[in-house]
């Protein structure tokens, strides 16, 4: 289990106030419920008390609003609003808070970037703030982003930490990657400066339960498609690849980020599976091939092109990440390979339209 993989992590935040911002949001599920089963499996420790701030724009999901555990307090807040006065002096805050769909960002770029940037300078100027006193902030995750890559030069493929990118900083995409980039200088210089306890993980294709069907990323749309039992579309050649990470090993890989932003200070980690690298036809034809088998799905794959003229603009052919850095100093491994990640994943897409 994810909490047993990360028993040294949690253990030393045993007893503390833990802030996930944007916890309602597709990580949130894992990183919401992965301290909470901890907690259950070690009762003779002091729990983590876990704090979800959400502006929930796009609603409470149903994990989320069934969720009953005396360490779990929910609070409907902007990230870009000052802290309440009542809340904790928080411990351990993960900034998750950004829309990261590129159908959403591009509907919502100022508030994709005010997010990705004022609101991570609030959190960090009372990490400053706090540095010399009593309770200073033990460890901050700043949820970056692959994007912030672009598209990189085939010689950058596997893509290491060192890349520096190559991305447009006026493109249809550039209101995510370039607030990602800005909110990676942040983090990097109030480390130096001010001795910050701060860790930065660039998710590399997540995927699995708590990805919203309706999310307008590839896979929850190839699943909509199989549920409906209709065609899965395709509005791409299929030709471009990526590794896809199942949640719950990406996740693990964010706590240990999280766990070890002390030791390792401003520094940024590639967080994802670096095999097998598929195009999305492959992913689709696996899809197919499992809906077949669990639901008797009988569509076909067809290729559409979109009504967005702008769809596949800065889309980045390849994307693979060299992950020896979070392996070496982290100790971060992937375990549940991308057919046994997918069964769980549509099972799961399954399980909710059935609520």
């Amino acid at each position: 289990m994810m909490s047993t993989r990360l028993d040294l992590v949690f253990s030393k935040m045993s007893g503390d106030d833990l802030l996930i911002t944007g916890g309602a949001g597709f990580l949130g599920y894992y990183l919401v419920q992965a301290p909470l089963a901890w907690n259950r499996e070690n009762p003779s420790k002091p729990a983590i008390r876990v704090t979800v701030h959400d502006n929930f724009a796009r609603g409470v999901p149903g994990w989320l609003s069934d969720l009953e555990d005396v360490a779990l307090r929910i609070v409907t807040r902007s990230v870009l609003d000052p802290m309440p006065d009542d809340e904790p002096r928080f411990d351990w805050i993960i900034h998750a808070a950004s829309i990261a769909s590129p159908i959403y960002y591009r509907q919502f770029p100022i508030e994709t970037m005010d997010a990705n940037v004022d609101g991570l300078r609030l959190i960090l100027d009372e990490m400053k703030d706090r540095a010399d006193s009593e309770n200073p902030v033990k460890g901050f995750l700043f949820f970056s982003t692959s994007e912030i890559y672009g598209d990189p030069d085939p010689a950058a493929i596997p893509t290491p930490e060192t890349y520096r990118g190559s991305v447009s900083c006026t493109g249809p995409r550039a209101c995510y990657d370039e607030s990602k980039r800005y909110g990676e200088t942040l983090c990097v210089n109030f480390a130096g400066q001010y001795g910050l306890p701060i860790g930065i993980a660039r998710p590399f294709n997540n995927y699995g339960p708590g990805l919203r069907i309706d999310d307008g990323r590839v896979l929850p749309d190839y699943a909509r498609n199989v549920l409906n039992g209709q065609d899965i579309v395709m509005l791409s050649d299929g030709k471009a690849t990526r590794t896809f990470c199942y949640v719950a090993d990406s996740v693990t890989g964010y706590y240990l980020i999280l766990g070890g932003a002390s030791a390792y200070p401003g520094e940024s980690f590639n967080i994802g599976t670096d095999l097998p690298e598929i195009d999305m036809r492959d992913l689709a034809d696996r899809v197919v091939a499992l809906g077949r088998e669990m639901f008797g799905y009988e569509g076909k794959i067809i290729n559409e092109t979109s009504a967005d003229p702008e769809y596949l603009t800065d889309n980045p052919n390849r994307r693979c990440p060299i992950i020896d850095k979070a392996r070496n100093l982290l100790g971060y491994e992937a375990e549940v390979d991308i057919d046994t990640g997918l069964r769980r994943a549509l099972r799961w897409y399954e399980e909710q339209s059935e609520r």
